[in-house]
C-alpha cells in the first residue's frame, strides 16, 4: 500500500518558494519542529541560530493564519503535522582559479512547505488537563496571543499609513487647486497687461494720426496763404505797370 502523496496530505499549508538556501540546511531546521505544537515550534525557531529559521517561522505563521481565517481553527489547537523542503532551481556561477581554469559554483534554492493540523479531541483534552495542573497557559496560547498582537500592530500601522497617504493626497489636491488658481491669476494678469498695452498702442496711434492731420492742415493753410500773397503781389505789380504806362 502506497502512502499519501505530498500534495494529498491533510491539513492547512503554506509554501515559500525559491528560498536562497540549500534543501539540506532547511531540512536540518524542519526536523526540529516536525510534530511540535505551534507554540513550541515558534519557540524553537525563535531561538535557532540558523538563518533559515526566520523564513521557516514566517511560513509557519502564514500556515497558522490560513488555518484561522480559512478553516476557523484556533491557533492553540494546531501542531506541525508535516514540513519538508524540496529542491528548487540551481543557479550556476563560475569562480576563476589558477592557470586560467574555472570552477563551478552551485547556488541552490529550495521550496519550503509547512502543514499544520488540529489535534484530535483526546490529545486536546490531555493538553488542557496538563495546563490546568500547571496553573498556566501553554506555549501555544502565548504564541497565538503574540501573533494576534503582531497582526493588530501591523493592521494599525497599515491604517495609519493609508490615513497618511489620504492626507497627503488631500494636501496634494489642495496644492494642485492652489496652483491652478495661481496659474489662472497669472493668465488674467497677463491678459490685462496685453489689453492695457493694446489700449496704449491705440491711443498713441490716434494721437499720431491727429498730429499728422493737424500738421497737414497747417501746411495746406500755409501754402494757400503763400499762393494768395503771390497772387496779390502779381496783381499789384500788374496794376503798377498799367499805371506807369498810362502816365507815359
Amino acid at each position: 500500500m502506497t502512502g499519501l502523496k505530498t500534495n494529498e496530505r491533510p491539513g492547512t499549508r503554506a509554501v515559500v518558494k525559491y528560498v536562497r538556501v540549500s534543501p539540506s540546511k532547511a531540512r536540518a531546521v524542519l526536523d526540529l519542529v516536525r510534530g511540535e505544537s505551534y507554540g513550541r515550534a515558534s519557540e524553537i525557531l525563535a531561538f535557532s541560530e540558523r538563518s533559515v529559521s526566520e523564513v521557516i517561522g514566517k511560513c509557519l505563521d502564514s500556515a497558522v493564519a490560513n488555518a484561522e481565517n480559512n478553516d476557523n481553527i484556533p491557533a492553540e489547537e494546531l501542531f506541525v503535522s508535516a514540513c519538508y523542503a524540496d529542491e528548487g532551481p540551481t543557479l550556476k556561477r563560475w569562480r576563476p582559479r589558477a592557470r586560467g581554469r574555472a570552477t563551478q559554483i552551485l547556488k541552490r534554492t529550495s521550496h519550503i512547505t509547512m502543514i499544520v493540523s488540529r489535534y484530535d479531541d483526546a490529545t486536546l483534552a490531555d493538553r488542557r488537563e496538563r495546563e490546568e495542573a500547571k496553573g498556566q497557559a501553554g506555549s501555544s496560547a502565548h504564541a497565538a496571543e503574540a501573533r494576534r498582537q503582531r497582526v493588530e500592530r501591523s493592521r494599525a500601522a497599515a491604517e495609519e499609513a493609508s490615513d497618511h497617504d489620504h492626507d497627503h493626497d488631500h494636501a496634494d489636491e489642495v496644492e494642485a487647486v492652489e496652483t491652478v488658481e495661481a496659474e489662472v491669476t497669472v493668465a488674467e494678469q497677463a491678459e490685462e497687461q496685453v489689453a492695457e498695452q493694446a489700449e496704449e498702442q491705440v491711443a498713441e496711434q490716434a494721437e499720431e494720426q491727429a498730429e499728422e492731420q493737424v500738421a497737414e492742415q497747417a501746411e495746406e493753410q500755409a501754402e494757400e496763404q503763400a499762393e494768395e500773397q503771390v497772387a496779390e503781389q502779381a496783381e499789384d505789380q500788374a496794376e503798377e505797370q498799367q499805371d506807369e504806362e498810362e502816365s507815359n
